[in-house]
């Protein structure tokens, strides 16, 4: 079964969080995931969307996407978007 994991962001430095942004995609490949969305534009049809960014990741399951959140590899740069940013992650079972 695969995962998704869905990322609200708010940032608040923009400089340190384009070296999150920098790092992120190699911890991400590795534990076998993709970006789906990266920051595209959000369309409201219904509802509000107050934040900077989204983000969409595909992993081949959720055991993957959260090894990959927890790992060595990511930590670096999830110490870094914790400086820049606050975010809010979701892991979704497809």
């Amino acid at each position: 079964m695969g995962a998704i994991v869905l990322v609200q962001v708010d940032i608040h430095d923009r400089d340190l969080y384009e070296e999150y942004k920098k790092l992120t995609p190699a911890t991400v490949e590795s534990f076998g995931g993709k970006f789906l969305v990266r920051g595209t534009e959000v369309l409201v049809l219904e509802g509000e969307w107050n934040h900077d960014r989204l983000v969409m990741l595909e992993f081949p399951d959720k055991d993957s996407a959260m090894n990959w959140y927890y790992s060595k590899e990511y930590e670096k740069a999830r110490m870094i978007r914790e400086k820049a940013a606050k975010a809010k992650f979701f892991i979704l079972e497809f």
